[in-house]
């Protein structure tokens, strides 16, 4: 089956998918994005992801494309037509196609593009083993809280990280703290047993992951701090682990090549992905 994409109105082969060489999202990285998972056919957190999308829109003054009851059409449909129960589903919205000039145009109409992609979650050997993460300095933008297109900072590091032959990157500000991954949330567990990750605010993007990690921490009675942590605080915890749409929940294990811990993922790290699993199966079937 030929993959679908949505393209402002139309529902098209991802072949003949295009978008005008002057929308702004092309010249100017003008516009905000969303990615929602798609497991085992339940669409997770779909309202958060859609909550944080309207956010992105209004802080970059972007009118919205549409209702959300028409987009949730729109998004159901491509799932259907793309017939995939396991995937990344890719939306975004731009200022839409205008003559190049950097401020607003007085007049445009929102572009909205939808594409899905099969999922690649993490291999039972990542899961098992856990991954490894190096820190590089974090040289993105003042406003991370909105999921904007801007994302060279984001693919610096990510590449850095491969080259490396590493999982990720962790970014590190002036202060020496870890704000997040490339395009990850983190966390550590402290050596006295402190659940630990970087406060929400304009310094990252407020995962949709990390916020259900966070319910499901509280309905188990688990004690976390939300706080800046350093590098060095990072290297001494006794677990670490990132987040995200297409991870879930992963162990890290090595942090600039030292082991974290004991080397192997701990007890906090694997409960939570476990519950973290558990609760996304509750989610409703959308296929």
């Amino acid at each position: 089956m030929s993959r679908i994409a949505y393209v402002n109105g139309r529902y098209l082969p991802l072949s003949q998918a295009q978008v005008h060489i002057e929308d702004r999202g092309y010249q100017f990285a003008d516009g905000v994005y969303e990615v929602v998972p798609l497991y085992r056919g339940r669409l997770l957190d779909e309202d958060p992801h859609l909550d944080r999308f309207d956010y992105s829109l209004r802080e970059l003054q972007i009118a919205p494309p549409m209702s959300r009851a028409a987009l949730k059409l729109v998004l159901r449909e491509l799932v259907r037509r793309n017939g995939l129960s396991d995937a990344l589903l890719y939306f975004q919205a731009t200022r839409g196609v205008a003559p190049r000039d950097h401020k607003f145009p007085a007049k445009t109409k929102t572009a909205f593009v939808a594409t899905m992609r099969r999922s690649r979650p993490p291999s039972a050997k990542q899961i098992e083993e856990g991954v490894s993460v190096m820190t590089t300095r974090d040289i993105r933008w003042e406003r991370c809280d909105i999921k904007s297109l801007n994302l060279l900072p984001n693919l610096l590091a990510k590449q850095q990280a491969t080259v490396a032959g590493v999982f990720e990157a962790w970014l590190v500000d002036d202060d020496d703290n870890i704000t997040e991954g490339s395009s990850t949330n983190a966390w550590i567990v402290t050596s006295d047993g402190k659940l630990v990750t970087h406060d929400a605010g304009a310094a990252i993007l407020n995962g949709i992951t990390r916020q259900r990690v966070i319910k499901l921490m509280e309905g188990e009675g688990l004690t976390f701090e939300q706080r800046a942590f350093s590098r060095e605080e990072a290297m001494r915890a006794r677990e670490a682990f990132l987040s995200s749409s297409s991870s879930f929940v992963l162990p890290i294990t090595r942090i600039d090549g030292k082991p974290v811990g004991e080397g192997k993922p701990g007890p906090m790290t694997r409960r939570l992905r476990e519950i973290y699993v558990a609760a996304a199966l509750e989610a409703p079937v959308v296929i």
